[in-house]
């Protein structure tokens, strides 16, 4: 079963976020993964023959001229390394040259990302380039926001190949939903809704609602240390992907330590409310008090960026801050009253961050420049031609210190761009690093996570297929849409009312066509007895979204499902295609239909959802701990018979971590499972149901993954 399109993730950071809140930026940066070991020589095509060990070094080196192109004629003695000032010897050396996939034919299509194990293992491939988007809505104005959407769009459209891989990220977003793409048209749709909300303090959730009513100033140095929390976590993310360079795309208009008094206002929802110096343009010129704030604010700043910039170099990514300004002439709009002499002061020190960033990084700040999309250019230029140089270091360090790697080149008037350094590897990570790496989970355990929704910013509905045994020979079909979570972005965005569903099957035969929740439309063939062609509608209990479905039955084949949501103007919201394979349920062997997962919010829904054969299933697999399950299961046996099933919940690695007893079918009914959130702490996980007696790789084994989101 092919499931519904999924785009770049999208949500809100708790844990992140209420860290930064109380300005503990040390502590909010979450923890890197462990380093993923090298693919296999033989995954790659044309691989750079490279020693291995824990104290071999490698480099990526960018050589430019004057003009920013790409130097490519430099051999080993033009380079002179010293690591912690110290010469180092150049055992290994090539020049990689990367186009995404787009100038050679590929043998076969891209490898699609369906999981994290897939994210993981195609990202590690040294013919794969990554790039990460930070879309810093918190420091873009809304008018800069949408002027950049274009150039951004045009820069994935036009500069990137098949094989890269992109994600994006906003300030308020977990790290754990994040996952680089090859699905570039949905980054596109993501990015197109990007908005900015620099100094717009209208609260758009519950976490910003709890200081909505904060000094301005106090809520800007919340933004700050969120965004910046963010980026760290994103970059320490890239850095767990690929040891080799990676770019991220930082979206901002710069950060700022403090606001010029005419902005400080008592509360940030309420501008010139109880501001004195609100209507007064002069206000902070020559003011000695402001200008020895503005050094402090200035020194906290600098050691904010310090701690990106760091990590950056750490994890070898490469920041490109774009400003979506353009050619930027003020910081501050004329109605907030702020003189010329300190606004210039402010726009400097913002680009000034930027550069900062970029500079640290071997990345290039694009600012003041209206030709976004041309300076963009250079983004996949750095990442598209690299020398790589590898030494043993002559320290052999196990420290777990920074280690400073300097690189020149003997060529009169290059320019040269590498990694800052290396952190060296403590006894405990060295004793990791040689181990023996690990198998990949089972291939049905990947295909089951990779079916766990994740909300999207293009991603309008959440949907559930199900069958089961139908009349005849042939199989029921259940259809079940909901409304997807709102985000933090979506206010403006219509909400979904109907979807507009058509079956085919392989030959073009059709199945059911009709609009949910309005009925049925039209019906292809006559409905036989015991076929179901009208539309049921489910609601999912109180505070949560409301779910719609249909049934209908299709004999066992591939089908076709075209769905067509629509909003509450019967505009189009959303299409898509997708094939289904209906399985045959009617074989006298043991067979299971599609587990239906139930929630409910207490104690009394469940026991009404558990009371009501026809209630709808839930489409969504993303439950609080709070929430209330339960799965039933259809299964067939020979004779007309009920299986016995058993249950067992896995980790993502599909190790069995728990038994769940399973209710016997009552007359007329199907087994039940209870499924306790509450034991369990925020993850993905996989409800793996089969008849008792089945091995492990059993066809007739299904499973259900899902994520506890706290």
């Amino acid at each position: 079963m092919v499931r519904v399109l999924r785009a770049v993730a999208t949500t809100a950071a708790v844990a992140v976020v209420a860290l930064a809140a109380r300005g503990d930026a040390q502590q909010a940066t979450q923890p890197p993964q462990q380093q993923q070991p090298p693919p296999a020589a033989g995954d790659q095509p044309q691989p750079p023959t490279f020693k291995t060990g824990i104290n071999f070094v490698r480099v990526d080196v960018i050589i430019t001229d004057k003009n920013g192109n790409a130097v490519g004629d430099l051999q080993p003695a033009d380079f002179e390394v010293t690591e912690d000032g110290k010469p180092q010897k150049i055992e290994t050396f090539k020049l990689v040259k990367l186009d995404g996939g787009t100038a050679a034919a590929l043998k076969e299509p891209p490898k699609e990302i369906r999981s994290d194990y897939d994210e993981e293992s195609e990202a590690a491939k040294e013919d794969v380039r990554l790039f990460a988007i930070f879309l810093d809505d918190y420091h873009v104005r809304r008018g800069a926001s949408m002027a950049v959407r274009e150039p951004i769009a045009k820069f994935i459209d036009t500069q990137l190949g098949p094989t890269d891989m992109v994600g994006i990220m906003y300030p308020l977003e977990s790290l754990a939903s994040i996952r680089m793409t090859r699905n570039h048209d949905a980054v596109v749709k993501a990015i197109q809704q990007f908005t900015g909300r620099k100094f717009e303090y209208t609260p758009k959730n519950q976490f910003e609602e709890q200081y909505a009513n904060y000094p301005a100033e106090t809520v800007e140095q919340v933004r700050n240390q969120v965004s910046m929390t963010a980026i760290r976590g994103l970059i320490t993310h890239l850095g767990s992907l690929k040891e080799g360079r990676k770019a991220l795309i930082l979206v901002s208009e710069g950060f700022s330590g403090m606001l010029p008094p005419q902005l400080r206002n008592p509360i940030a929802t309420m501008p010139g409310y109880g501001n004195p110096n609100a209507g007064n343009p002069m206000a902070g010129v020559g003011d000695p008090n402001e200008d020895r704030a503005a050094w402090l604010s200035g020194l906290d700043l600098d050691s904010d960026l310090r701690q990106i910039y760091d990590t950056a170099n750490k994890n070898n990514v490469a920041i490109y801050a774009v400003d979506p300004r353009g050619l930027a002439v003020n910081e501050f709009d004329i109605e907030q009253n702020v003189s010329s002499q300190l606004d210039r002061q402010y726009l400097n020190s913002t680009m000034d961050s930027l550069r900062v960033l970029s500079d640290q990084t071997d990345g290039r700040a694009i600012v003041n420049r209206n030709d976004l999309a041309t300076a963009m250019k250079q983004i996949v230029r750095d990442t598209s031609a690299y020398y790589l140089i590898g030494y043993n270091s002559s320290q052999t360090p196990t420290d777990g210190k920074f280690h400073e790697i300097k690189v020149r080149v003997k060529r009169p008037g290059a320019q040269v761009r590498a990694r800052k350094g290396y952190w060296a590897l403590t006894p405990e990570e060295t004793a990791r690093a040689t181990a023996k790496p690990k198998p990949g989970p089972p291939k049905a355990v990947t295909d089951a996570l990779a079916s766990v929704s994740r909300p999207s910013r293009t991603q309008v509905i959440r949907t559930w297929i199900g069958t089961s045994r139908g009349e005849n020979g042939k199989t029921k079909v259940t259809f079940v849409w909901e409304p997807a979570s709102r985000t933090a972005g979506d206010a403006q965005r219509d909400q979904p009312a109907r979807v507009s569903l058509m079956a085919v099957g392989a030959d073009g035969a059709p199945y059911f066509r009709g609009k949910i929740p309005e009925g049925v439309v039209a019906s292809a063939a006559a409905p036989t007895s015991g076929t179901s062609g009208a539309a049921g509608n489910g609601a999912a209990p109180a505070g949560g979204p409301r779910a719609s479905r249909v049934v209908f039955e299709a004999p066992p084949g591939k089908m076709e499902l075209r769905v067509s949501v629509e909003g509450t103007a019967s505009q189009v919201l959303d299409t898509e295609m997708r094939e289904v394979n209906v399985p045959d349920l009617t074989a006298p062997a043991t067979a299971l239909g599609t587990p239906a997962v139930y929630r409910a919010r207490t104690v009394r829904e469940l026991q009404q959802l558990k009371a009501d054969p026809d209630a709808a299933p839930a489409a969504t697999r993303e439950f609080s701990r709070s929430d209330k399950l339960f799965v039933r299961v259809p299964a067939y046996a020979a004779g007309g018979t009920t299986p016995q099933l058993t249950a067992h919940v896995l980790n993502r690695a599909g190790d069995p971590i728990n038994e769940l007893p399973v209710t016997p079918a009552s007359p007329g009914g199907e087994p039940q499972i209870d499924l306790a959130l509450s034991a369990f702490p925020p993850g993905e996980y996989i409800l793996e149901i089969k008849p008792a007696g089945d091995g492990a790789s059993s066809d007739s084994r299904e499973l259900v993954a899902f994520r506890i989101v706290g």
